[in-house]
């Protein structure tokens, strides 16, 4: 098992017992898991789980929650933001496909959240922390970003694209 940043592992055992998990990341594990997703910081992580076991491994149903900052995609500037991400997630023994490396793999949305078990024991926290780095905003863009933009003279997109060259032309024909 991969260490992870956030760890909480969860065996079977647990899980046949069925478990309530609620546990926030401290300060030394947000800083950590900022750097790996390459946030500007990590003011609050936390995650909440029923954790039970099912037919070939172990189920985890919950949410994670974040206040998180980004960096603008256009302007590199800090962009705020809260996420609050429910999953569903299953930890199987039989959920790597059966495929060589260069066979191609279709799967379909309901295979989306089953992930591999790990001999007897799962990851939750690495599996939260999975779940945020998919539910933050992969282009964030700061309010000002576009007058920021206008001000260092950068064209905008309907400004620099194929239709602004043509509707220059349409002006020259005069």
């Amino acid at each position: 098992m991969s260490s992870s940043e956030f760890p909480y592992i969860v065996t079977l055992a647990d899980a046949a017992q069925g478990r309530r998990v609620a546990i926030e990341a401290d300060a030394e594990a947000r800083a950590r898991i900022a750097a790996r997703l390459d946030l500007v910081a990590l003011d609050r992580f936390a995650l909440t789980a029923e954790v039970r076991a099912v037919a070939g491994g172990i189920a985890a149903t919950g949410t994670i929650a974040a206040d998180a900052v980004q960096r603008c995609a256009a302007t590199d500037l800090p962009v705020p933001a809260t996420i609050a991400e429910n999953f569903d997630l299953r930890f199987l023994r039989d959920a790597a496909p059966d495929a060589s490396a260069d066979e191609e793999v279709e799967i379909d949305s309901a295979d989306c959240d089953i992930l591999p078990l790990d001999g007897d024991r799962i990851d939750l926290g690495e599996a939260a922390v999975q779940t945020l780095s998919l539910a933050l905003d992969p282009f964030p863009r700061h309010p000002d970003a576009d007058r920021i933009l206008a001000e260092k003279g950068v064209l905008s997109e309907e400004q620099a694209g194929p239709f602004a060259a043509l509707a220059a032309l349409r002006g020259k024909d005069a």
